[in-house]
């Protein structure tokens, strides 16, 4: 009886590694994401999804996750701690100096300069026009940022990594 009951075991604990691994890789390092919405056209149209890496560092202009508590959003990373950010006439300064801004899609609307504190970053969304994004709900702060993403899984015609500008 004890011969057959450790012959199970071991026919089962592969499996239950392979289960173990899998749960270990999508909590702490890299999840499937639906995107919603078109706040990040024209990047994305609102019905791919895509890969989130939970353990990589956020650069500007990656494209984030953000936790708000009410919903998360889908943004791109402008400002970070410590830097001062406004918008004036469409423009983004930051540190007081014109950046280019090769993502935005419709008229960014002005934001009054602010400095971000060691723990806030400055998002907003590709399409300006609607995206809820920093101007609206202000800066976030890095423990809302649950991770990048610039990898497509589908539709597959997209399928692959998103071309930087």
């Amino acid at each position: 009886m004890k011969e057959k009951w450790l012959k199970n075991i071991k026919e089962i604990l592969p499996y239950l590694l392979i289960l173990f691994i899998v749960i270990l890789v999508r909590s702490f390092i890299a999840t499937p994401i639906k995107v919603n919405g078109t706040s990040m056209y024209t990047t994305l149209d609102g019905t791919e999804f895509m890969i989130l890496n939970k353990l990589a560092k956020v650069n500007r202009y990656d494209i984030v996750v953000v936790d708000t508590k009410e919903e998360e959003l889908i943004k791109r990373v402008y400002g970070f701690p410590g830097e001062k950010i406004a918008i004036e006439n469409g423009n983004i300064y930051i540190n007081d100096k014109k950046i280019e801004d090769p993502y935005a899609y419709g008229t960014t609307s002005d934001y009054e300069a602010i400095t971000l504190k060691e723990d806030e970053y400055f998002v907003l969304g590709d399409n300006r026009a609607v995206s809820k994004d920093s101007r609206s709900i202000g800066p976030v702060k890095k423990s809302q940022i649950k991770g990048t993403t610039n990898f497509i899984l589908y539709p597959f015609n997209r399928f692959g990594f998103l071309e930087k500008k």
